[in-house]
């Protein structure tokens, strides 16, 4: 990890603390966090035996054993979990989400704060997640849509028009802001070639930007997280100060977590407030770095808004539904030939661009109903007709390779497919066997 300027700076910010505070640089700490819609932590951590040992920045979070391919796992592509550096985990769970609330993941790519969130709230309320890059909008909706987000929008649109659409709509918000990347030094050989004080400056600008959006989703009482992957005291504690200059009806509520430091009077860019109750992860913790603080708006919660529109699925959409399900939460609409449940809290308006609002059904296929794979891994669990797998049954690797397998549990016709309970999409079984529709993309192929 070096860096000229970074390291001069460093140097002079923490003294003899520095050789302390970056003392694991070299170790690239990998790790998991669990998907609370499928288990909790206890049960997954006694299952999975790639696990070191929990992390001790968050309470779903898991160190990796070294050596493994915890992406071509079948609880993985189950949806299990999510894999994430350990320290990433902490600033989701600091914001206390509660299912029945509104929550929104401004800066939401690539997802796994987002899962998180939406876990938390266990299919109740509402996720906004939303991302600016176009591409990197649809790899959130695909990560979402693994981990089983039913109730989740996603979005890619600019802060500024999240805020117009949405003002003082959210219990909860989170703004894990773009940033100049220094935490990730010792992880992405990019960030650090890519590193200079302009982009701090820059990084500093736009995050300051975003804040301000987010301060106006943000509903009276709510709670609002802000947190980078940097050390840059101007994206860090001067960014807090800052935005408490700016908007006096925030309030700094104290940060402490397990492992970390508070954060640092001499990173505050000469704003006057109390810099400790923020807090910060170095490498020397047993994280990559990270930074986060949190912020209360003043006034009183108020009830949350929904909207009334409401539709009545195709009738081979519908009767799918009542034969396989019966009663899913949510609202069916129509999109061009395919139909979704979106939340009720959602309004599919086409003011904003949304990559994906709550489930995809499916579609209509020449009199048909042909389901979708976000279906399956949203409600695969629920489906009355199901083939049981498990991780030591052979035909598990076998359908995630793409191939048929025989049936043993499943009757004729669509039948979800499961790994110990955990949903892992959609075959259509006939005569004995269970024809693949796992989608391609997907797949453990090599």
């Amino acid at each position: 990890m070096s860096d000229s300027y970074f390291e001069a700076r460093e140097r002079e910010l923490l003294g003899e603390q520095y050789q302390k505070m970056y003392a694991s640089a070299q170790h690239v700490y990998r790790a998991v966090t669990v998907n609370l819609l499928r288990t909790d932590a206890q049960t997954f951590a006694r299952s999975a035996d790639f696990l070191e040992g929990p992390a001790p920045f968050c309470p779903e979070s898991f160190y990796l054993k070294e050596n493994t391919r915890p992406g071509r796992h079948p609880y993985h592509h189950a949806g299990v979990y999510y894999v994430q550096e350990a320290s990433a985990a902490a600033p989701a769970a600091l914001l206390n989400v509660q299912p029945g609330d509104r929550v929104l993941d401004l800066c939401a790519a690539p997802g796994g704060k987002s899962s998180q969130l939406g876990a938390r709230l266990q299919g109740k309320g509402l996720l906004v997640s939303n991302e600016y890059v176009a591409a990197r909008a649809q790899i959130l909706k695909n990560n979402l849509e693994r981990m089983g987000i039913f109730n989740a929008w996603v979005l890619n649109e600019d802060a500024s028009h999240v805020a117009d659409a949405f003002p003082e709509f959210f219990d909860k918000v989170l703004v894990d802001a773009p940033c100049s990347g220094e935490g990730m030094f010792r992880k992405e050989e990019e960030a650090l070639r890519q590193h200079s004080q302009a982009l701090v400056r820059q990084c500093s600008e736009m995050g300051a930007e975003i804040l301000g959006h987010a301060a106006r989703c943000l509903a009276p009482g709510g709670l609002l997280c802000y947190s980078t992957c940097t050390f840059a005291p101007e994206e860090d504690e001067g960014q807090i100060g800052r935005f408490l200059s700016r908007h006096p009806e925030f309030s700094l509520l104290p940060v402490r977590l397990a492992a970390g430091s508070p954060g640092e009077e001499a990173r505050r860019c000469g704003w006057d407030f109390d810099a400790s109750l923020c807090w910060r992860i170095y490498p020397c913790h047993g994280g990559e770095g990270h930074f986060m603080a949190l912020l209360q708006k003043a006034g009183t919660p108020q009830p949350g808004r929904s909207v009334s529109h409401k539709a009545k699925p195709a009738k081979e959409c519908g009767q799918f539904l009542d034969e396989m399900f019966g009663q899913l939460p949510g609202i069916p609409v129509q999109n061009g030939d395919r139909w979704y449940l979106v939340p009720e809290l959602a309004s599919p308006a086409g003011r904003l661009r949304t990559v994906r609002c709550g489930v995809e059904l499916g579609s209509v296929v020449k009199g048909r109903f042909v389901p979708a794979h976000g279906l399956a891994m949203a409600f695969g669990g629920l489906c009355r007709n199901t083939e049981q797998l498990t991780l030591a049954d052979p035909r598990t690797a076998a359908w995630l390779r793409g191939e048929e397998i025989a049936a043993k549990t499943a009757g004729n016709g669509w039948t979800a497919v499961l790994v110990d309970g955990f949903p892992l999409g959609w075959g259509k079984c006939s005569a004995g066997r269970v024809k693949n529709h796992y989608p391609k993309g997907l797949r453990n192929l090599g």
